[in-house]
């Protein structure tokens, strides 16, 4: 199975070296809230932090996603998030690795209208779909709409949903 979402206004394009920048700012979205709650780091502290924590988790996904499509969300030609996604094998469920809209492109059905287009062609190939979600993650809500049950947890933080598409 390959992506080939079709999405009014909604295209997707393999990531590059050159993305580097905007996937770090990709990834610091998602960490922001929680960095200005819950510590006291001054912004130069934050911005290593991220850096430090972006490097990590880029280099695992390169690592060990290795027949994983990585990609950068984009409306209108416009960067808006990313989605890393792995299509694993025939009979195996489609895995998302990470799907994040940036914060001033989120609650415009974007988010929304990817997953439910991957959720419909995988439905279509008779696979379901996988995701590591962590508890407090605001799109917990989307998914569950969607119809992800939580299959497991880890540390109880990190949920892994699963869609069935025989449901």
């Amino acid at each position: 199975m390959d992506l080939n979402l079709e999405i009014k206004d909604i295209s997707f394009r393999d990531i590059q070296k050159s993305d580097k920048t905007l996937l770090r700012e990709i990834y610091g979205s998602t960490r922001q809230e929680e960095l200005d709650k819950g510590t006291n780091w001054n912004d130069e502290q934050k911005r290593l932090f991220i850096d430090q924590q972006f490097s990590v988790q880029h280099e695992y996904y390169q690592k060990n996603f290795l027949d994983a499509k990585f990609y950068i969300i984009e409306k209108e030609k416009v960067p808006v998030g990313r989605l890393y996604i792995d299509f694993l094998s025939e009979n195996e469920p489609v895995r998302i690795i990470d799907i994040t809209i940036l914060p001033e492109w989120r609650n415009k059905n974007i988010g929304s209208s990817i997953l439910n287009e991957i959720l419909k062609k995988a439905g279509s190939n008779n696979l379901n779909v996988s995701i590591h979600v962590e508890a407090f993650n605001p799109a917990m809500n989307l998914y569950k709409r969607l119809g992800f049950k939580k299959i497991s947890e880890t540390n109880g933080v990190y949920h892994l949903m699963e869609w069935n598409s025989n449901n």
